[in-house]
């Protein structure tokens, strides 16, 4: 039976410091998770598919959530290293912040991976990331811009997510993409606004909200993942603004998926979290078997529009 992060998270937080499992007392190597969150179906996916290719080597995964705070995190590390485990995966928090923590473990000797979201400290050494190509990315929603916008420019809102260095390459990747689009003859794509949308649903309606406000002109918003998406859909409905604006996400999870088939969302540069889960399983298995590991692994995203969703049944 598999075990949800949550419940998992909870069992293992019953173990005092310093504690081991049953299994990794018999030999078992134990890996310990942390993710940005675990309210999010992305990185539960991430998590459960980590887990499953673990599990084909013998290894025992930890999962437990940053819940956003890079305080937290860090004392998730700390209890890691104490508890003497294998590797870490870390998903951070706060992509400058958590190169204190991994820095630790680099002191302790425990090999740290990271998954979807990048350490930006220098002095911490990460063994490998696996993460979707998000600068890629950005420039695919860019270019759904540019297709919902039918070639005839317009302003354009940005709902961005500054702590972590996966959302800096989304908006990156976007805004090259439009500065190449907006070249002489061309309609002019212009960014006239950047708030930060925190990835979650409650703050991006209220930076929507906030951006209509200031720029009641706006033609379309890329939202760097589809909670703040929707977020942003519910203050352009309240507004009575949602038809005139149209919305990009990114992650294409099944809300945001049914949400472009709905045609509530235009499109989304879709990831594949299933394959960044298992993916770094594989890699730290091949770490641990003594072979040299891709210090990065970069999975391309798809553009998903509503026809992809009528194709999967996901369109009324």
């Amino acid at each position: 039976m598999r075990v949800r992060p949550l419940l998992l998270a909870a069992a293992v937080a019953l173990l005092g410091p310093g504690c081991r499992t049953d299994e990794l007392a018999r030999g078992q190597k134990v890996i310990g998770v942390s993710l940005l969150t675990l309210t999010n179906p992305f990185f539960i996916e991430i998590a459960d598919n980590l887990r499953a290719e673990a599990a084909k080597h013998g290894y025992e995964v930890v999962v437990v959530s940053g819940d956003f705070d890079a305080t937290r995190q860090d004392h998730q590390v700390q209890d890691f290293v104490a508890r003497k485990m294998d590797a870490i995966v870390l998903s951070p928090c706060d992509s400058k912040a958590v190169g204190q923590s991994i820095r630790a473990a680099n002191a302790a000797g425990v090999p740290v991976f990271t998954v979807d979201i990048a350490c930006l400290d220098p002095g911490a050494q990460v063994v490998a990331h696996v993460a979707t190509d998000n600068y890629a990315g950005g420039r695919q929603a860019a270019a759904a811009v540019v297709e919902a916008l039918g070639g005839r420019g317009g302003k354009v809102g940005v709902l961005d997510y500054k702590e972590v260095e996966s959302c800096i390459l989304r908006v990156k990747g976007f805004k090259d993409a439009l500065a190449e689009h907006n070249r002489p003859g061309a309609g002019k794509i212009e960014i006239v606004a950047e708030l930060p949308g925190g990835g979650t649903r409650d703050r991006g309606y209220k930076a929507m909200e906030d951006m209509l406000q200031a720029h009641p002109d706006l033609a379309a918003v890329f939202a760097i993942n589809d909670l703040s998406a929707l977020g942003a859909r519910a203050a352009l409905e309240k507004a009575g603004r949602a038809d005139r604006v149209k919305l990009v996400g990114f992650d294409g999870q099944p809300e945001g998926k049914k949400a472009i088939g709905e045609g509530k969302i235009y499109a989304d540069p879709i990831q594949y979290p299933d394959r960044i889960g298992r993916t770094a399983a594989a890699l730290i298995a091949r770490y641990f078997d003594g072979e040299e590991v891709e210090r990065e692994v970069l999975i391309p995203t798809g553009l998903y529009r509503k026809a992809d969703a009528v194709k999967e049944g996901l369109a009324p």
